[in-house]
């Protein structure tokens, strides 16, 4: 941007160009030109407007306040703002700022604000509405499996190179999966390329002979990073869980567990190393149908459709986890599979090619690399491993080991009047009320945070947990 319109920056921030942006063509020019993760709020004090706004899958987090009488506080975390007194009202009404939107707000000569309009400025689905970030026409010449094929190749690769720019080094988190082990042998190819001189550090998280750890060591191995290994026993994993709930603000489950893991790596990353810029694969299962349940989607154009709700709503789980156990630690994540061009793009191919096939979830996408050579074939082909599971081990899973501990600390008449006590998203186990109370004790009365747990769909499930479901226990036994 800044050698497209010749801006003059003063200072070496990327959020300068905000500035600028907005002084050339107002705040709609501005948002929809952003290509990257931002939130941010603008004062204008010469036209008397106040402008919030947050990328398009809300990658950063912002929370706001705004009472009757035009108080207004922003945040990058709601733990920010809840303890302002405000003398209208004992109890101010916190909320995340949605994704994809931007907020006008008139400013008053007394300082308070007035709400003039809330606008969606870009939906992932729309490839127009990406400024100066739309596809070259031959990119929608038609899905001939081979073009798609290269275009998701060529897609992926340019999403991961433009993360390139940083003045801290770069890091990448690898579970030895398909999604963080893509962008690890990405990332390594592309810094070789443009000879950055150190090499690329890559961190796997999870207890003794883990799936994940023994996966993570052989994509290492394979693309030649530094790797390191973060090992860590169920009592550590216990233990993090208070500070974990209250880095994330949530209780949702699925977000807690797999958050243990990942915010043990990222306090690793800090204390142990000089990375600072993290790469991870967080938004590829909900863009590549990535979740088990996917399987048993009743139709492509369902499973299309889920697609896009996970994806609408990663700001309130895998999105927020990710942030949070990073930031916690000062940590900057990158994000490449969500990138504006890479989602468009995917989300256009017709329903039929992006639904699992002959039983494996991300078909497309894992076909797509098989001939790169980027990946051993038993990792491109690993089956979907959910991560607070995979940082266990096969024969006890880190699920279990949280509910066993937990089930000796809540007991059953707690659990019976759950619904009394905590009307709104009732925990439904022990585990669930377990980070209720922890989440409560720091958070009171702020449950409307998170609408509704993450669950699976199109089957009956109790737990979020993919080991629960049918087709992994086959796919386990086999």
């Amino acid at each position: 941007l800044q050698k497209q319109f010749g801006f003059e920056y003063q200072t070496l921030v990327d959020g300068e160009v905000i500035l600028h942006l907005y002084n050339r063509g107002g705040i709609e020019q501005t948002a929809s030109l952003l290509d990257g993760v931002f939130a941010f709020i603008l004062l204008d004090t010469a036209n008397r407007k106040v402008f919030l706004g947050r990328d398009t899958y809300g990658v950063r987090p912002l929370f706001k306040v705004l009472t009757d009488d035009g108080f207004l506080g922003v945040c990058s975390e709601a733990k920010g703002l809840i303890n302002l007194k405000h003398s209208t009202t004992s109890c101010l009404k916190v909320e995340p700022f949605l994704p994809g939107h931007y907020e006008v707000l008139d400013l008053k000569p007394s300082g308070k604000v007035a709400s003039v309009e809330l606008v969606k400025f870009h939906s992932y689905l729309s490839n127009a509405s990406c400024g100066f970030f739309f596809l070259p026409l031959f990119f929608w010449a038609g899905f001939d499996l081979e073009t798609v094929k290269s275009n998701i190749r060529i897609l992926f690769e340019n999403a991961v190179r433009k993360r390139l720019m940083a003045h801290r080094r770069i890091g990448c988190l690898l579970s030895g999966g398909l999604d963080s082990s893509l962008v690890a042998a990405v990332l390594l190819k592309l810094m070789k390329e443009i000879n950055i001189n150190y090499p690329l550090q890559t961190f796997a998280i999870g207890m003794e002979n883990s799936p994940d750890l023994l996966a993570a060591r052989k994509v290492a191995a394979h693309i030649g990073s530094e790797h390191h290994e973060v090992i860590f026993n169920s009592e550590e994993g216990i233990q993090a869980i208070e500070e974990v709930i209250f880095s994330l603000e949530t209780y949702d489950i699925t977000t807690v567990r797999a958050s243990i893991g990942m915010y043990l790596v990222s306090k690793y990353i800090r204390k142990k190393t000089d990375s600072v810029v993290i790469f991870s694969g967080e938004g590829s299962d909900e863009l590549t149908q990535g979740y088990i349940y996917f399987h048993k989607a009743p139709s492509a154009e369902e499973a299309a459709e889920e697609s896009e709700r996970l994806l609408k709503e990663l700001y309130l789980f895998d999105v927020l986890r990710a942030d949070r156990t990073t930031a916690a630690h000062g940590l900057e994540l990158r994000v490449p599979f969500l990138d504006h061009r890479f989602t468009s793009y995917y989300l256009s191919l017709p329903a039929e090619m992006r639904i699992p096939k002959n039983g494996i979830e991300k078909y497309l996408l894992r076909q797509s690399f098989e001939d790169s050579n980027l990946l051993p074939k038993e990792i491109l082909w690993r089956p979907k491993e959910a991560f607070s599971d995979g940082i266990a081990s096969i024969k006890k899973s880190w699920f279990s080991i949280l509910q066993d501990s937990i089930d000796q600390q809540v007991d059953d008449l707690m659990l019976e009047k759950a619904a009394e006590k905590y009307p709104f998203n009732p925990p439904k186990t022990k585990e669930s009320y377990y980070y209720r109370q922890i989440f409560e004790k720091h958070y009171s009365g702020q449950s409307n945070w998170l609408p509704h747990y993450w669950m699976p769909r199109w089957v009956k499930a109790t737990d979020p947990s993919a080991r629960t479901l049918k087709h992994y226990k086959s796919a386990a036994q086999e």
